[in-house]
């Protein structure tokens, strides 16, 4: 292991984080609050990045696989630890490891919360509470490698294991250039989503924390009834439309910009993304139709909380804890499938699920016809068996990590339902789940075991499993 390379990638990340604080700072001062704290945070992080990278200084910048997977978890952790600082240093979260988990759910776009009133914290932490989505949504290497290009080494592992999906590619040859056309077509994006919050009626404060959520898939609100305090079917709707767009896959929208659209149209993940998303709502409307009063209200808020939940944001436009058990439980599903790989939406993502069903499928046309030739095949390729394999024991980490994680906080006494959705929720990166933890809940009844386990997930779920399970084993650690 080149310890003096991750430890000088990780002060770069940690120079870019102090940076990232200044606009916060900012936003304090023009409502009138005192920006200490953030300042605080600001130069702390940058200070301490700044050392970190004057006395490591790698002879060998030669970034191998090992080296990758160590930086991306270690920088992980190291940033949602110095960007909960602000909070302690305010009072507005007096406990430090209420304050990593706050800061955890805000990098992995998970939006779960220990807060109980949101709404009494300052806007300046509010507004970074929300931009860790933002940041954490393509991922703060990405973010880091379009800032800072000349990073001093092969960054191609850097972003392999922060991307989401089992087989990330560049857009175009050279790392730093995918990473700056990744953060443009972000950009792009985002700010349309601000326009159109703007244009319903937002003030541009609420609109930059909710596209901000939106745009992360993160979920953070700075209102208490979150998306339902504007009581609008417009903002629902844009809001759930943005949700949507973020879910996809970004070299979806590279392609769409080089006119190629047929291979948009041919792409299996995103037909099977959109499927499913029209399936639920539609069953999802009709279980709830009685409650709702008719059938465009049911319509529109079964799409907003498929919308949220499969793109794995977490806003609320309802109380769904309230919807029959049929809904629940399809959102919960949905918690566990997640969107496109390459997007900013956690879960396990439909190019996995597209492959496992066909898998099945598989097996199935083996058993009938042992003498038989059959692929799997997806886009018209053939798949092979090594990565049929990896999406195979994917999911059963993921299922372990989840079981494990809902065996530990049962500790807690809280009820199935509860530590289930809990677990899944932190894992998956969405937010709420159900009972205790709904959407006008909070996680801040569990102990403090609890609380480190679920940030675990989210890092787990946010980096997928591997990065953060190979710090433990010894033999990564090992220089040669």
């Amino acid at each position: 292991m080149n310890i003096r390379l991750v430890l000088s990638l990780l002060g770069r990340a940690m120079m870019v984080e102090g940076a990232l604080l200044l606009p916060s700072a900012a936003v304090a001062l023009m409502h009138g609050e005192d920006p200490r704290a953030l300042l605080q945070g600001a130069l702390l992080v940058a200070a301490l990045g700044l050392l970190i990278v004057k006395l490591s200084k790698p002879k060998n910048t030669n970034l191998r696989a090992r080296e990758g997977l160590a930086s991306v978890a270690l920088i992980w952790v190291a940033l949602s630890f110095f960007g909960g600082l602000p909070f302690y240093f305010d009072g507005a979260i007096p406990s430090l490891t209420d304050c990593f988990f706050e800061t955890v759910s805000g990098f992995t776009t998970t939006g779960a919360t220990i807060l109980t009133d949101v709404e009494a914290l300052p806007k300046g932490l509010l507004f970074w509470r929300s931009f860790t989505h933002w940041v954490g949504g393509m991922g703060v290497l990405v973010l880091s490698l379009a800032l800072l290009p000349n990073m001093g080494a092969r960054t191609g592992h850097l972003m392999k294991a922060e991307s989401t999906g089992p087989a990330p590619g560049k857009l175009v040859p050279r790392i730093a250039h995918s990473s700056r056309i990744l953060y443009k077509l972000y950009l792009a994006l985002t700010l349309l989503q601000l326009v159109a919050l703007l244009m319903c009626g937002l003030n541009l404060y609420d609109a930059l924390i909710h596209t901000f959520g939106a745009a992360g898939t993160g979920g953070f609100s700075n209102y208490a009834l979150s998306a339902g305090h504007f009581q609008s079917p417009a903002v629902e709707m844009v809001l759930a439309a943005g949700m949507l767009l973020f879910g996809v896959n970004f070299s979806m929208y590279f392609l769409l910009l080089g006119k190629q659209w047929k291979s948009v149209l041919r792409n299996e993940e995103l037909r099977l993304y959109l499927s499913i998303t029209l399936v639920a709502t539609a069953l999802i409307a009709v279980n709830i139709l009685p409650g709702a009063g008719d059938i465009w209200t049911a319509l529109r808020q079964s799409f907003f909380q498929v919308s949220t939940i499969i793109t794995t944001t977490g806003y609320s436009s309802v109380n769904f804890d309230k919807w029959p058990e049929f809904s629940r439980w399809i959102l919960v599903l949905l918690m566990l499938v997640g969107s496109c790989a390459g997007s900013t939406a956690g879960g396990i993502k439909m190019v996995r699920l597209n492959l496992l069903l066909k898998s099945v499928k598989h097996e199935l046309y083996r058993a009938v016809h042992p003498n038989g030739v059959a692929v799997v095949k997806t886009e018209g390729r053939a798949v092979g068996e090594g990565v049929l394999g990896q999406v195979l024991v994917f999911f059963f980490a993921y299922l372990l990590a989840l079981f494990l994680a809902v065996l530990i906080i049962s500790l807690d006494g809280f009820d199935m339902v509860t530590n289930l959705t809990a677990a899944l929720s932190a894992l998956s990166n969405i937010g709420p789940g159900l009972n205790i933890v709904g959407p006008l809940g909070s996680f801040t009844g569990y102990s403090i075991l609890s609380k480190w386990v679920l940030s675990v997930c989210m890092l787990i779920g946010r980096l997928e499993i591997y990065p953060m399970l190979l710090l433990v084993i010894p033999s990564m650690w090992r220089r040669h």
